[in-house]
C-alpha cells in the first residue's frame, strides 16, 4: 500500500469513528456505540474498556463487545499487573504482537483465543480514568495506524467518562452531605442555637460539617470540622468522621479526650487523610463551656456589653497527623446573655484578602444578640453576594437569660 493510499485508509477509519453522535446517548450507551464501531474500522475480534477504581489501584471492566466475561465476571486487574495494566501505569499506548500466559494475566483473553492486542490509556484532563484495548486471533495483526484510530476513539470515551464521574461524585457528595449536617438543631433548655451552610460553589465541596447533640449526662456537644480534600471521597471521611467522634463522645468525661480516641482511629483507619476538629461541651448547668480543638480555628465569644473575642484555646495538630498527641482542653464561664460562634475557614478565606484581616473582620461582625441575627449579621460580613469557593459552615449559640 502506497503512503498516500495508506493516509487515506486513516482519514476513513478516523472519519469513521468520528462519525457517532455524542449528543443523544447515555454514557454506558455512549461507550458501547463507540466500542462496536472500533471493532469494525479495525476489523478486530474484541474491544473492551477497563476503568480506574477510586482507590487508583485497580482497573475494572466496565464495557467489553465480545469479551462480555469480563464485565460479567467483574474483572479486576491490578495497575502496573498484565499487558492492560502496564499501560495503565506507563500511560503509553501499546501493541502486544503475541498474546501468551507470560504477556497478559487475564485467563479470559488466552480462553477467548487472542493472539494479538493494543491497547491505549484513557486520559481526561490529565487524569487517568481506564484503559482500551481490542484483540486478534491472529498474531501481529495491530499497527501504528490501528493506535491513532484507538486514540480519537479513546479521547472520546475519556471524557465522556470523566464528566459522567464529575457529575456523579458531586451529586453525590451533595447528597451524603446534606443527610449527615442536623435537620434540626436539638431543642435544649437554656440554650438557643441558629446555624448556616453554604457548599462550595464549585466542585470543592464535601468535607466540612457541624454537629450538635445531647449527651446522656444532658451536656451539649457542638462539633465543626473540616476535611482535608474534595468531592466525593472527603464527604466519604467526613461522613466516618462524624460518626466515631459521636461515639467518643459518649464515652469520654471531655472534649480533648474524643478528640485523642477520635486522632487514633482516624491514624489507622484513614491514613494519610487530615482534618481539622473543634469540639465544645457545654455543663448541663449551662454555667461553662469546655473546648478542645485539634487545628481548628477557635470560637469567638461576645457577653452583653462585652467586646468579642476568639475563647482561649490551645489547638493541638490536625486529626490524623501525629499519632498519640494529647489534646488540651480549656474551660470558660458561660454568662447568661453570652453567644459563642463556630465556623469553618470557608467563611474567612479569600484569595485576594489577608487571612488576618478577614479573622478581624469576623470577630467584630460577632454581638451578643439571638444567634438567627448573629448568624444573618455574619453571613452578611462575611460572605455578601460573594460566591463562595469553599464550604462555610457557621454554628451560633447563645445562653438565654
Amino acid at each position: 500500500m502506497t503512503n498516500v493510499a495508506a493516509s487515506g485508509e486513516l482519514e476513513r477509519r478516523l472519519a469513521a469513528v468520528a462519525s457517532i453522535d455524542l449528543r443523544t446517548r447515555s454514557t454506558d450507551d455512549l461507550v458501547r456505540a463507540l466500542l462496536e464501531q472500533l471493532r469494525a474500522v479495525l476489523s478486530a475480534d474484541t474491544a473492551a474498556v477497563l476503568v480506574l477504581d477510586s482507590p487508583g489501584s485497580h482497573l475494572v471492566a466496565m464495557a467489553a463487545i465480545g469479551l462480555e466475561d469480563e464485565v460479567l465476571q467483574g474483572f479486576r486487574l491490578a495497575v502496573g499487573s498484565g499487558f492492560s495494566g502496564r499501560v495503565a501505569a506507563t500511560r503509553t499506548p501499546t501493541i502486544l504482537d503475541e498474546v501468551t500466559s507470560s504477556t497478559v494475566t487475564n485467563p479470559i483473553l488466552l480462553n477467548r483465543g487472542l493472539r494479538s492486542m493494543a491497547a491505549v490509556p484513557l486520559i481526561a484532563a490529565g487524569t487517568l480514568i481506564g484503559v482500551l484495548h481490542v484483540g486478534s486471533e491472529a498474531p501481529a495483526f495491530f499497527t501504528g495506524d490501528d493506535l491513532a484510530v484507538m486514540q480519537v476513539v479513546g479521547e472520546r470515551i475519556a471524557t465522556a467518562l470523566f464528566t459522567d464521574r464529575s457529575a456523579s461524585e458531586r451529586s453525590a457528595a451533595r447528597i451524603l452531605q446534606r443527610s449527615l449536617l442536623p435537620t434540626r438543631l436539638p431543642d435544649v433548655e437554656g440554650i438557643e442555637m441558629a446555624s448556616r451552610f453554604v457548599p462550595a460553589a464549585g466542585f470543592g465541596l464535601g468535607g466540612d460539617w457541624f454537629d450538635a447533640f445531647v449527651l446522656p449526662d444532658d451536656r451539649l456537644g457542638i462539633v465543626m470540622g473540616d476535611v482535608t480534600g474534595s468531592g466525593l471521597a472527603a464527604a466519604v471521611v467526613m461522613g466516618r468522621l462524624r460518626s466515631a467522634l459521636r461515639a467518643y463522645a459518649i464515652d469520654s468525661a471531655d472534649p480533648a479526650a474524643a478528640l485523642e480516641k477520635l486522632n487514633r482511629k482516624f491514624m489507622h483507619f484513614e491514613p494519610g487523610q487530615m482534618a481539622t476538629v473543634l469540639y465544645l461541651t457545654i455543663a448541663p448547668d449551662r454555667e461553662t463551656v469546655t473546648i478542645a480543638s485539634a487545628g481548628h480555628p477557635p470560637p469567638i465569644g461576645a457577653g452583653p456589653h462585652e467586646v468579642p473575642q476568639f475563647l482561649a484555646c490551645t489547638p493541638s495538630p490536625p486529626i490524623g497527623v501525629l499519632p498519640d498527641h494529647p489534646c488540651t482542653v480549656t474551660e470558660a464561664l458561660l454568662r447568661p446573655g453570652t453567644t459563642i460562634v463556630c465556623f469553618t475557614d470557608g467563611l474567612y478565606e479569600r484569595r485576594t484578602v489577608p487571612i488576618d484581616e478577614q479573622l478581624e473582620r469576623l470577630r467584630a461582625a460577632v454581638t451578643s444578640d439571638r444567634p438567627e441575627t448573629v448568624c444573618s449579621n455574619v453571613m452578611a460580613t462575611m460572605v455578601g453576594s460573594h460566591r463562595v469557593e469553599d464550604d462555610t459552615a457557621l454554628l451560633a449559640l447563645t445562653r438565654t437569660p
